[in-house]
């Protein structure tokens, strides 16, 4: 699909109208298994920069996925992704900072068969721009995947040494997909600029019914350049979905499409126009399953997002 400006000045009005129109049927398309778009399965929407589907909730992996050689608890996560895939996700995201992850990750894809659907998104974090690729490599072979779909400045770590590697990956075939991370609301300025300045295809940051900072300049810009966006730390590293369980769901929440309180919080972000996936990480196969539940049914329009927010924030 042709990409729209500003990445392609050139493109002519009616080229972008058909785009436009694309992109817009894409947005409301779910995905199979094999990430072709069919009539059932999750929510997805487009990325921006190729207009490829993707299922609006993915599953991260900071904490969940750190269980070193416990076998067990390898054979949960691997549970999880066998749920993961089976309701018709895609995206998984890692980091070299989150221990073993990595190794558990491509443990159980291994066991799974290598899903197809997989888009594998990972990240590149080290202090020197030199050791950059080393790092992709040793990452690439603990997931035991041929590439990766997205990778990602971690935390905008060495970002001005590392982007031009990962374009030039990019470039030569080997990664699909570029982009920067930041969480918790740090260093905004920063990645305003670099999101102004750098063809970027994602950005990752924080977001939620809470921590809604984004809304002001990322998320708009971000629609601006047409640059996807991954929301992390969507519970609040479980803090925020442990506190609004205390209280009963709202009877509202079934106009929205929300059957639980994770739906709820999910729903309220990947409703925003500009977010393209959500990455809630678990180690429990009953809440990705809940998780991905958020990719289904209606979604809250302006009006209801803002009746979730106020409600949340008053509890």
């Amino acid at each position: 699909m042709t990409p729209l400006p500003p990445r392609f000045p050139h493109t002519s009005r009616r080229q972008a109208l058909t785009a436009l129109a694309a992109l817009g049927a894409a947005a409301s398309l779910p995905l199979s298994a094999n990430g072709q778009a069919t009539a059932d399965g999750p929510l997805a929407r487009p990325i921006p920069s190729s207009g490829e589907p993707l299922p609006i909730v993915g599953l991260g992996t900071w904490i969940t996925f750190n269980v070193g050689n416990d076998r067990a608890l390898r054979e949960q996560s691997t549970a999880v992704m066998r749920a993961f895939f089976e309701a018709g996700g895609r995206l998984i995201d890692s980091s070299p900072m989150y221990g073993s992850a990595q190794d558990v990750i491509g443990d159980g894809l291994a066991r799974l068969g290598r899903p197809r659907a997989l888009f594998a998104a990972d990240k590149v974090w080290v202090g020197s721009g030199a050791r950059g690729p080393e790092q992709i490599e040793t990452s690439r072979q603990r997931w035991r995947v041929p590439r990766f779909d997205l990778l990602q400045v971690h935390n905008l770590l060495a970002w001005q040494e590392h982007l031009p590697t990962l374009m030039a990956m990019k470039a030569e075939g080997r990664l699909r997909y570029v982009g920067i991370t930041t969480s918790e609301g740090r260093r905004h300025r920063e990645f305003e600029q670099i999101m102004r300045e750098h063809p970027l295809d994602f950005v990752q940051f924080s977001y939620n019914v809470l921590d809604r900072e984004a809304e002001a300049r990322l998320l708009p810009l971000a629609r601006e350049r047409r640059i996807a966006v991954i929301v992390n730390r969507p519970f609040r590293q479980g803090a925020l979905i442990h506190e609004v369980q205390r209280h009963p769901l709202p009877s509202w929440a079934a106009e929205a499409g929300a059957a639980n309180w994770a739906q709820f919080l999910l729903k309220f972000i990947v409703s925003h126009p500009a977010v393209t996936c959500a990455i809630p990480a678990t180690s429990q196969v009953e809440h990705v399953i809940e998780n991905m539940g958020a990719a289904s049914g209606p979604l809250p329009d302006d009006a209801m997002r803002r009746r979730m927010a106020a409600h949340v924030a008053g509890l």
